[in-house]
């Protein structure tokens, strides 16, 4: 499983560094927050150090009022995606767009499900069919599939969207799954089960599944094989929220923390929590092993106090998404058994260390996965993801396209 760059508020340069670094990589761009000069320029850059492009057109909400984004030309009538014309007009535009800037592959647009409905479903195959009218193949095409948290949860609206998909065109499904409200670390097994649902489904139709606005939960994905997840600097492109879409720079106005992800951990550190683990003894337990790659944090653990370490904001974001990708990259093995037992041995150990940092009041509440039975989700999600999809995919993992 890859993992693809989500492109937020000022990750320009964020994704020239670690494109570079990775000799490759694929960012997908963001009409919200560059306009269309920016992600040619981007695109260009990214491409001379073979990295490749994507463009989510972002049309998630037919009411979005974001200035940046409804600027751009596949705006210009709305985005309401159950009229004919509006949708040529927007596949239209978003063709040239997507040629401009070098794009392989051409995401289509899709709006939020509230309700997987019959007028949802219709309008998500009038994408389909008017993306092949112009001439987008299905290998090219990623059909969007945005899902609202109350979808996801919904088993028959689940069930609605995999037995539909199978009849759509696009080759690549792009899943967007809502979470509950100001929510960064899941604690639904429901939510889990479903997401896993219609990515086992996706794959063993033969389709192949990018999973958007991701962050280190949805590593999950790898075991229902998933190719690829999509993540980035901020909260807001970490896990979908529909206010961004709605309102200006509204991440850039409030008062921001720096964090530290502790990769084998599945967690998240404010860099005073790594104080108090150092005055423990207990500081070697968030250190990233070497073996991720990531030296942006090494600061952290070779001054005399973490918090004095100058520790900013572009090394918290580079080191994040630098072991999102390592890990990303080592959760696909080579069956449905080595995967599942793989990753459930990573939760294990990430618990039992945990566990141990948290009687000594070394935790961030919100972004520990031990935290409001989070990892528990996870693993119930697992149960059901083996239940009812395990056998086909012992037998077929080998031959996932």
């Amino acid at each position: 499983m890859e993992l693809h760059l989500q492109m937020g508020h000022g990750m320009m340069d964020h994704c020239r560094v670690l494109v570079g670094a990775w000799r490759g990589g694929t960012v997908v761009l963001s009409p919200r927050d560059l306009d269309m000069q920016q992600m040619v320029r981007l695109s260009e850059d990214l491409a001379r150090d073979g990295g490749r492009v994507l463009l989510d057109p972002q049309m998630f909400l037919p009411q979005a009022s974001h200035p940046r984004l409804v600027g751009h030309a596949h705006w210009a009538q709305g985005g309401n995606l159950q009229q004919p014309a509006t949708v040529a007009h927007i596949m239209e535009r978003l063709i040239d767009m997507n040629a401009a800037c070098g794009a392989q592959q051409i995401i289509l647009p899709g709006a939020l499900a509230a309700k997987v409905d019959a007028a949802w479903l219709d309008a998500m195959a009038q994408v389909g069919e008017c993306a092949q009218r112009l001439g987008v193949d299905s290998a090219r095409a990623m059909q969007t599939i945005a899902l609202s948290y109350d979808a996801v949860r919904d088993d028959k609206q689940v069930e609605a969207v995999v037995e539909a998909m199978d009849a759509w065109p696009a080759r690549t499904i792009y899943l967007i799954a809502e979470a509950p409200s100001g929510v960064y670390l899941v604690n639904d097994p429901t939510w889990f089960a479903n997401i896993l649902d219609i990515v086992a489904s996706a794959r063993l139709s033969g389709k192949q599944v990018m999973l958007g606005y991701a962050n280190q939960q949805l590593l999950v994905a790898a075991c229902a094989g998933a190719n690829a997840i999509s993540s980035g600097t901020w909260m807001n492109v970490r896990i979908f929220m529909q206010n961004r879409f709605l309102a200006a720079d509204e991440e850039d106005r409030k008062t921001r923390s720096t964090w530290y992800y502790a990769p084998n951990l599945f967690s998240e550190y404010r860099i005073q929590n790594l104080d108090i683990a150092q005055k423990l003894g207990l500081l070697d337990h968030l250190r990233t092993p070497d073996d991720f790659g990531s030296g942006h944090a090494d600061v952290l653990f070779s001054s005399l106090q973490p918090t004095l370490a100058g520790f900013a904001e572009p090394s918290s974001f580079r080191h994040f998404l630098q072991c999102l990708r390592t890990q990303a990259r080592a959760a696909s093995l080579g069956s449905f058994e080595s995967t599942l037992s793989s990753y459930r041995q990573a939760l294990d150990a990430a618990q039992a260390v945990l566990e141990r940092l948290d009687k000594k009041s070394v935790s961030s509440k919100q972004r520990n996965i031990l935290a409001s039975e989070c990892i528990d989700a996870v693993r119930a999600g697992l149960h059901v993801l083996e239940r009812n999809h395990g056998p086909r995919l012992r037998r077929l993992w080998g031959r996932l396209s």
